[in-house]
């Protein structure tokens, strides 16, 4: 009975010890698959998107536009308006009357200081002769004042005045803009100035405008700043649109962009989503059936987590990772294959020596 009840003892213990290791096992086997589950190899499942970005390198500036040149319609002396000879909008060139205040005075006092000079030049003296000239002068000045004429070739861009009304000196009647080409002083900070150059293209937005923007460029600026009230220093740089549309009114303002180099426009994507096979870079771009193609591509850094995609591949695309966010990257170690979707490739060596270094992005605009 002893030697039936010590068997019986020692089989309990077995069981015991076979169900721990079996637990143990199955208890490990759960670690290794919840392991797999939380931190498995995710850089081949995570995917990039190829996308394109365009970076402007230009100074950013706001103002209001003025006309090349504009002249406020004034009458020189006060008088009746005996005529008006042009309408608002009309085009005029230089020295065309515009408004012509009654002169029947003035012309009075002419023809009588022409007889006096008639009369001295039989009995007078060469001296009552020239003092006579002089005040000849005077009036036909004064004859002239009767007169509001152009000073250069331009529109009317406002005028409010018509026959009999009655103006004072330096009454104010209208507006004459020479909208040949239309300018406008901006302010460029002191740390921008070093990319300014004369000749540089402006890229205007008018509010008022909606057919687009308008270019125009940098025609001068000044070797000495200026101090802002706000205490900034700044240099006042004159920009010039010629031949502007015609929407475009003296005052209007508007935002623009001096374009110190042309605009750049990159395919970038995550420098993960490149591999190298024998120092040439490779990417595997995922097909709409959820299979993959592998292709060479020709990258070059950009910035520290991004590559430009110089060949290969189209924005819009999406590639598979071929390394982690810690940098490792994916390289064929196979030494057969093909380049089709997702077969072996060749053997290969590491990523080329410098192909990620940092890529500067500086000098771009504000």
């Amino acid at each position: 009975m002893a030697l039936r009840s010590n068997r019986s003892k020692k089989g309990k213990i077995i069981k015991i010890i076979i169900i721990a290791v079996a637990a143990i096992a199955l208890a490990v086997t759960g670690v290794l698959v919840a392991r797999k589950f939380v931190s498995g190899d995710t850089k081949e499942e995570a995917t990039y998107r190829v996308r394109q970005e365009t970076y402007e390198n230009v100074i950013e500036i706001s103002g209001n536009i003025a006309a090349a040149n504009s002249q406020t319609l004034q009458a020189a002396g006060s008088g009746t308006v005996q005529a008006v000879y042009v309408k608002e909008g009309d085009r005029v060139k230089k020295g065309q009357v515009i408004i012509q205040l009654d002169s029947t005075e003035q012309q009075y006092n002419l023809a009588k200081i022409d007889y006096d000079i008639a009369q001295k030049k039989i009995s007078g003296s060469k001296r009552e002769l020239e003092l006579l000239q002089t005040q000849r002068d005077m009036l036909v000045s004064k004859l002239d004042e009767r007169k509001v004429v152009a000073y250069f070739d331009g529109i009317i861009a406002k005028l409010s005045v018509a026959p009999g009304d009655y103006l004072n000196a330096k009454d104010t009647v209208g507006t004459l803009i020479d909208r040949t080409y239309m300018t406008a002083s901006v302010e460029i900070v002191e740390t921008d100035v070093a990319k300014l150059s004369i000749g540089q293209t402006v890229h205007f937005t008018f509010p008022a405008y909606s057919k687009g923007t308008v270019d125009g460029y940098v025609v001068s600026y000044p070797a000495v700043g200026t101090v802002t009230n706000r205490g900034a220093t700044v240099v006042n740089a004159e920009v010039r649109i010629d031949n502007p549309p015609d929407e475009i009114l003296p005052n209007y303002s508007f935002t623009g962009k001096i374009e110190i180099t042309a605009a750049v426009t990159v395919t970038i994507v995550e420098r993960q989503a490149i591999g190298y096979d024998n120092g040439k870079a490779f990417v595997e771009v995922v097909n709409a059936d959820g299979t993959t193609s592998q292709r060479n591509v020709s990258v070059e850094a950009y910035g520290t987590q991004y590559v430009n995609i110089l060949s290969g591949v189209r924005p819009g695309e999406t590639l598979k990772s071929q390394g982690s966010a810690s940098g490792n990257v994916r390289i064929s170690t196979t030494t057969s294959g093909s380049s089709g979707g997702g077969g072996n490739r060749p053997s290969g060596g590491g990523m080329p020596s410098g192909g990620m270094s940092g890529f500067s992005m500086g000098g771009f605009g504000r």
